[in-house]
């Protein structure tokens, strides 16, 4: 079992309940795979860098899990065959950065925040 992070961009016409639901469907699809989710984080509506299919905004969705290595393969042919995803990065996190992403959600400094100048 790996540690995997996933950031995939939407369409940014699906409605609230769409939104949700497509996230819902990937977290089922890893945890009926025998992987568990980790942490979800939905950042919302965003400006892209570049357009992509026309659209220059896209909604945001930041999953980590806990998965076996050939779940990727089928993970990857699901978020081809989705035409409401725009873009999706699969990204396998060492223990460095799964400790980092802990301390993060946890409120623990990291050592990166940026100084307070009174």
């Amino acid at each position: 079992m790996n540690n995997y992070e996933l950031m995939v961009i939407f369409t940014p016409v699906l409605s609230d309940d769409e939104f949700k639901a497509a996230q819902r469907k990937f977290t089922t699809l890893v945890t009926d795979n025998g992987g568990q989710i980790v942490a979800e984080n939905p950042w919302g509506l965003k400006s892209l860098a570049y357009p992509i299919q026309k659209k220059t905004t896209g909604l945001y969705w930041v999953m980590e899990f806990i998965a076996p290595s050939d779940f990727n393969e089928k993970l990857k042919i699901q978020l081809l065959r989705d035409e409401s995803v725009l873009r999706h990065m699969t990204t396998k996190l060492d223990k460095y950065a799964v400790e980092y992403n802990h301390k993060k959600r946890s409120g623990i400094p990291t050592g990166t925040e940026k100084v307070q100048e009174a």
